[in-house]
Formats: C-alpha cells, structure tokens, sequence
C-alpha cells in the first residue's frame, strides 16, 4: 500500500506492516520516519536491530541470509536496508521481490532509498514492496510551504510563533530542512518553550541556506532580483567557481533566445515551451514574456563576455559581472539601468 508521509504515525498507531519503503530526497523526513518505524517496533517486542548499507559492491546474499535465519537474541527483529542511489541493481532487485513474496516472520525490513525516478517506481521489487507492506514517497517542501511546515514543527516542540518569524526562517535556510530543523531545536534551547518574538528569532537564526546554480537561474527567470543576487552571494561564499555560474546561466539564457526568437517568428507560447518541464514552465514563461528575443541575445552575448573574464582572457570582476547579468535577466529596470538590455 502506498502511505502519505502525514498518515505515517497513524498507520504505525495501528500495526506494523511486514515492510516499508522510504524513498525520496529529503534526508530528514527519511530518518525521522525511519526513527518513528524504529521505536514503534522496538515497542511491539524487537531488541535486535541490523542495518545495512547497498553500496556498489554490496553482497546481496547478507540479505538472503538473513532472511533464512532466525534470531538469535529476540522473538523479533529490524533490518534497516539503505539504497543510497535509489537502484538495487538486477542481483538486489531479485532479492528484495523473493523478500516481498515470503516475508520473515520475525523480522520487519525497512528500505531506505534515495528518489525513485519514473522508471523505478513501476520496476518489479518496487511494485512488490509496496504491494507486500508500505511505500511512503517523501517530496522536498515547496518553497511556498515552508513557512507553514516551520510554524508546524515550532508548535511541535512547544514553540509558538508568528507566521512573518516562520518565512524569516524559511527564507534563511533556503529549503535545507535539516538546518531548519536545527534552527527550531536551538531556539527551543536558547528561549524554552512558549511565545517566541520575532526580534527573538532573528537574533538567533544564523544563515544556513543550502545553495546551488539552479535555484540562481530559477529565481533570475522567475524575475526575483533580490533573492537572485542573496543566491549569488551565498554561492560565491561557498567557494562555487564563476565559470559554473556562467555556464548554467548561459544554458538559460540561450535557450530563451531560442524561444523568444521562434515566438518572434510567429510560433505560439504553449509551442515554444512544449519540451520545458512542467515544474519549471511557469517560471520560463515569466521569462519570455520579460524580454523579447533581442534582450536575450543581448544578455547572451553579455554572458560571452563573463565567460571571457571567469578564464582569465579578459579584465574585469566575474562576481560583479555576474550580479549584473542575474539582475537583468530579473528586471527590465534594472537591465536598462545597467546598459546591458535596451
């Protein structure tokens, strides 16, 4: 059966089923589901618990052996599998169905996996995992939601505050929901529990954002110029080479001159953005209809140049070269103000 993250405690409040599955990209929600399985069979009676890690070379038959024998120490036992990269590999998909069609009694497995992509999810171990016991699928928190999911966990750990305190941590941590979760932990900590001011909470929430070149493209499509250049900032204090930066805004970039210029040509929006992902599509189409085709290739030529200046092979600051092409891509004015559109 497939479960909802939400509905993961009140299935564990009814029984155990003989399997799990846990997969998905999100370490926290991973291990604390795997701690909620974990307490609620060391509860039903299992003093024994084995984990196990399917590296590259892993020997599948340690599972199949396990699967044959009997505990030792206890009436019931835990296996804890991890899949690091979300695919068992043919032996490890054999051994995980043969698992799923007779599954010990004693012993109740959890699969801990990375995401499952298209093609996993409708492969035969997973199918029959699923089918033997309970797949639970956790997604990252859309950046809308995490204000929400924040003020949740406070309320959780006894902690109340407003919901501008929650986006503040939201927005400081940039989706890394482990650095949130610590977040909340030290404020509890650090204030106790109850009413927890805002002036509180910016005082003592430290810059944990998790950053990566694609959120810097998304936020300067999706015409966000402050949290493009905050993005930048932040990627320039983690150490990320400039000629990487280039190289993915280019990408963007061009493919928008593409678009524009076949829009120019005649060609319709829902035509020239057929083939972009339906997550990212809304934020393109923001894009397009920011600039026309002659911006883009403006802004492309622009990003020749940074490149030029990243390698070396011509002066100037990368960085400040960089802040400006984000915040053009973001906003006409600010394009306009620093000579790069017209």
């Amino acid at each position: 059966m497939k479960i909802r993250p939400e509905q993961l405690d009140a299935h564990l409040q009814k029984g155990l089923a003989p399997l799990y599955l846990l997969a998905g990209d999100e370490p926290l929600l991973l291990d604390e589901a795997a701690a909620s399985i974990r307490r609620r069979v060391r509860e039903a009676g299992a003093e024994e618990r084995i984990a196990l890690v399917a590296e590259k070379d892993f020997d599948w038959s340690r599972l199949t052996e396990e699967a044959a024998s009997l505990s030792l120490f206890a009436s019931k036992r835990l296996m804890e599998l991890r899949l690091p990269g979300g695919k068992p590999g043919q032996e490890g998909a054999k051994v995980l169905t043969q698992w799923a069609e007779r599954p010990p009694e004693d012993t109740t497995l959890v699969v801990i996996s990375g995401k499952l992509d298209r093609g996993s999810r409708n492969a035969k171990w997973v199918k029959a995992l699923e089918q033997a016991g309970a797949m639970v699928e956790f997604w990252p928190i859309p950046r809308h939601q995490l204000p929400a999911w924040v003020q949740k966990r406070m309320a959780a750990s006894g902690l109340s505050v407003s919901r501008e305190a929650a986006r503040f941590i939201a927005e400081r941590v940039e989706g890394n929901l482990l650095a949130a979760a610590q977040e909340v932990e030290k404020l509890r900590l650090l204030l106790g529990e109850g009413q927890v001011s805002d002036s509180d909470v910016q005082s003592a929430v430290v810059d944990s954002a998790r950053f990566d070149p694609f959120q810097l493209a998304d936020a300067a499509l999706n015409g966000e110029t402050a949290r493009a250049v905050r993005i930048l900032e932040g990627l320039h204090g983690e150490g990320v080479e400039p000629p990487l930066l280039v190289w993915v805004l280019a990408r963007e970039v061009r493919s928008l001159a593409d678009m524009a210029t076949g829009m120019a040509q005649g060609k319709r929006m829902e035509d020239v953005t057929r083939r972009v992902w339906a997550s990212r599509r809304s934020l393109v189409e923001k894009a397009l209809q920011r600039h026309p085709a002659e911006r883009w290739l403006a802004l492309l030529e622009e990003a020749g140049r940074i490149d030029a200046i990243a390698k070396g092979a011509a002066p100037g600051n990368a960085w400040d070269a960089l802040q400006r092409l984000v915040m053009a891509m973001a906003s006409v004015k600010a394009g306009r103000r620093l000579g790069l559109v017209a």
